[in-house]
């Protein structure tokens, strides 16, 4: 049974009604954050309960020391983890000195919280029963600012309901925090300062190793009744911690407020001496504004984002809810301000995976990007791996690799390797070929070729020389093959010939050799210092060609498929419909020696092959292949639907599409894996939006132009989505008996529906 206790509303997030159980996976759900910071919906107020702290700093880590039984060579030396940042968000109550800590209170009624993503705040409001038997109302809205992304606001609001009583309200910053997921326990933040002066407060603290030096600072202003107050602050200054208490008599019926505002200033963008002055003007800036003007301003940030990235259905609250959800989160998770940043799995809701980046970003990510942002978002997406590219080139010397070959990290912060498991790190090599595939991606759907000669060739070349070293010749096949892998499906580690990899090794040389032509011929100035960087020579793109020509690919005769590796028909082939439901998740019920010897599938691996490359294949041979490997696949990984919704669309397997949407966009908000107190699958979150653009509206680029093969679930009325392609922005609106297009631009542009050629008119709706 999935968790049901979230409503189903078209824009919001909605809880009603405590319960101690769920205050974890709301912690998650109702996450905040900017691209810059992020956290987890905790309270603001004390509380004994059950929880999972965590507010985050984009780009800051830590190193913690990889845990693992016995070393080996080239393993990487540390795990990145992103870390809880110290808490600017407290603010603890006491009323006639009673604290509120709604796991202790009497009676807590009419709770409700809300996640308002069109406008982009958090609201949580109750009335608590005080151990006192004193009754209150508490309003809190809560929000982190688009516009001053070093910035957060709170407006916490208390109503005395059975009596005239005194209201203490502490608002403090602390930062003697820690990681629910250290490995050693280490100290992670040292801090150097704490101070105050009137109405702010200041903890200055580095990171342990990486010294990070970041000011966490606040701004607190008591209200009563609408009114600002003149009570003054009493100022308390400890090691770790700073705090100001407002103390106000209040009377029945009438309403104290706390308007707070706090955040973090950073030495990634400012003078390490400067981050306390940083953190004044900030304040100086919001505290003109206030909180209303604040929060008006944070609206209509978010309407600018919706105009493009919103997609409606009409019919169905359930997913569209999910479908805003996903969007909302990964918006909230990266902006494209900033190329130092990417996009980690949990994004700021959480601390599984270290909050580094995978090769999702490039698989999954840029798509969403590409086409609800401009070409710059993405650009900066691809000129992070390039800023990354001496690193590869390490990661690949310390696995013995030479002359330059590139080997990008499973996992990383700042382009070192920091995944510590051996099946993973030395095995999963196909993370190499999606960074390659979104240059590629990149330019067939911006038009934008200047990547490529400016960065992008660079990184080609050096994958290109990993896979031509990877690579061995078999004597016995006469062909090139890859020894000792773990492919997309990680339920299989340490095998030969993983289809998918083997293919992506062919497809990058190719398309290597390919660019280095183009370039050559059209930009002189480029290629001269590309072959001076690199020492690229005539023998050596011989010996690729020679690879790419004669790479093994494992078949079988008796299915007529492309086998996943070369002993997947050695496996028992029972179907997933077969296993016992005692049996599921396989993850969690089995040992990892029983799933290596299983034929189950933990998500797409051929059919990834398959989505990627699809214009190389038939839909007579991709829906072979899928009627083959989807029966044994467990979509145990958060990837794993949105592809397969995808390719069921196109084998024209509408209810089964719909099935796996309903999974991807409602993953966390029905906790499909059982998991999402540890945070949200933003990356998967992407594979949500393409689930709809890809696969409901069949929207591909094919020989340089936008083509669309519309479908419509029955369950839905109606579905419209936006897409900017080449700066110009296309809106599309799918029902069951038409499609509209209206194109917004300044010059015409011809797209193909349903394989037949359509024009576009800037303002005229066309109907198909």
């Amino acid at each position: 049974m999935n968790q049901d206790y979230i409503k189903a509303d078209n824009w919001s997030i909605i809880e009603e009604g405590f319960d101690k159980e769920q205050v974890k996976s709301s912690e998650s759900l109702f996450s905040i954050g900017n691209g810059a910071m992020g956290q987890r919906a905790n309270f603001e107020e004390t509380y004994t309960g059950d929880t999972f702290q965590g507010s985050y700093i984009a780009g800051v880590y830590y190193p913690d020391k990889t845990r693992v039984g016995w070393w080996k060579n080239g393993y990487p030396e540390y795990f990145a983890k992103v870390l809880n940042a110290p808490n600017w968000i407290g603010i603890n109550v006491s009323v006639n000195g009673e604290t509120l800590d709604l796991n202790t209170c009497k009676n807590v009624s009419d709770y409700r919280r809300e996640l308002n993503m069109k406008e982009g705040y958090y609201k949580r409001e109750f009335v608590a029963t005080l151990p006192n038997d004193i009754k209150i109302g508490v309003e809190a809205i809560r929000f982190l600012s688009l516009d001053i992304d070093e910035v957060g606001a709170i407006k916490y609001a208390i109503t005395v309901l059975s009596s005239d009583a005194e209201v203490v309200l502490e608002s403090y910053l602390d930062s003697s925090i820690t990681n629910e997921d250290s490995n050693w326990d280490d100290k992670f933040w040292n801090t150097t300062g704490v101070s105050s002066e009137g109405n702010q407060a200041f903890i200055e603290a580095h990171t342990m190793k990486t010294n990070f030096a970041t000011c966490t600072f606040m701004q607190s202003h008591l209200f009563y009744n609408g009114s600002i107050s003149v009570v003054e602050p009493h100022n308390v200054k400890e090691d770790l911690r700073v705090s100001q208490t407002f103390k106000q008599k209040v009377k029945m019926g009438e309403t104290v407020a706390l308007h707070k505002f706090g955040g973090y200033t950073v030495s990634t963008n400012h003078k390490t001496s400067k981050l306390v002055a940083a953190a004044k003007e900030v304040l100086i800036e919001v505290s003109q504004l206030g909180f209303n003007a604040l929060l008006e301003k944070q609206k209509q940030a978010w309407a600018r984002i919706w105009v493009m990235s919103d997609i409606v259905i009409e019919g169905d609250v359930k997913a569209q809810q999910g479908i805003r959800f996903n969007i909302f989160q990964l918006n909230q998770t990266y902006l494209g301000t900033d190329s130092r940043l990417n996009i980690g799995p949990k994004g700021f809701t959480g601390e599984k995976y270290g909050g580094s980046t995978y090769w999702d970003t490039e698989a999954y990510c840029l798509p969403f990007y590409m086409a609800t942002k401009d070409d710059k978002v993405a650009r900066k997406l691809l000129k992070y791996r390039y800023n990354h590219l001496d690193k590869a080139i390490e990661n690949a010397q310390k696995l013995g690799f030479v002359n330059g070959a590139a080997l990008y990290p499973m996992v990383t912060m700042n382009g070192e390797e920091c995944h510590n498991e051996w099946e993973i790190t030395f095995e999963e090599i196909h993370r190499n070929g999606a960074i390659a595939f979104a240059i590629y991606n990149y330019y067939r759907y911006t038009g934008d070729y200047s990547y490529i000669p400016e960065m992008g060739l660079e990184v080609l070349i050096g994958i290109s020389r990993f896979w031509h070293q990877r690579v061995s010749f078999s004597e016995d096949k006469q062909k090139y093959v890859m020894l000792g892998v773990t492919g997309p499906n990680e339920y299989e580690n340490n095998v030969n010939n993983n289809w998918y990899t083997n293919y992506l090794a062919k497809w990058c040389i190719d398309y290597t050799l390919e660019q280095i032509g183009r370039v050559k011929d059209g930009y002189a100035d480029d290629y001269k210092r590309i072959m001076g960087k690199t020492k690229l020579n005539d023998r050596e793109l011989e010996n690729w060609k020679k690879v790419a020509d004669n790479i093994y690919f494992p078949f079988s005769e008796k299915y007529g498929i492309f086998l996943q590796q070369d002993g997947f028909l050695d496996k028992e082939l029972v179907e997933v419909k077969d296993l016992s439901k005692q049996d599921r998740p396989i993850n969690q019920k089995w040992s990892w020696d029983r799933i290596l010897r299983s034929p189950y599938i933990k998500q797409a691996d051929v059919l990834q092959g398959f989505y990627l490359f699809e214009a190389d294949f038939s839909t007579e041979s991709l829906e072979k292949h899928f009627d083959f490997y989807e029966p044994f696949t467990v979509h145990e990984s958060s990837l794993s639907p949105c592809v397969h919704s995808i390719q069921a669309a196109k084998l024209g397997r509408m209810e089964q599409a719909y099935t796996f949407y309903l999974r991807t966009s409602r993953l966390d908000l029905d906790d499909y894996n059982k998991e999402v107190e540890e945070g949200l699958h933003i990356t998967s979150m992407a594979g949500t939006w393409m689930s709809i653009v890809e696969g409901f509206g069949g929207m591909r680029v094919v020989d340089d132009k936008l083509s669309f093969y519309p479908q419509i679930p029955k369950q839905w009325k109606a579905y419209a989505f936006n897409v900017n392609f080449r700066n110009r922005i296309i809106k599309v609106r799918v029902t069951d008996k038409e499609t509209t297009f209206e194109l917004n631009g300044d010059t015409e542009m011809s797209i193909r529906v349903n394989g037949k050629r359509v024009e576009l008119i800037p303002g005229n709706t066309i109907s198909v």
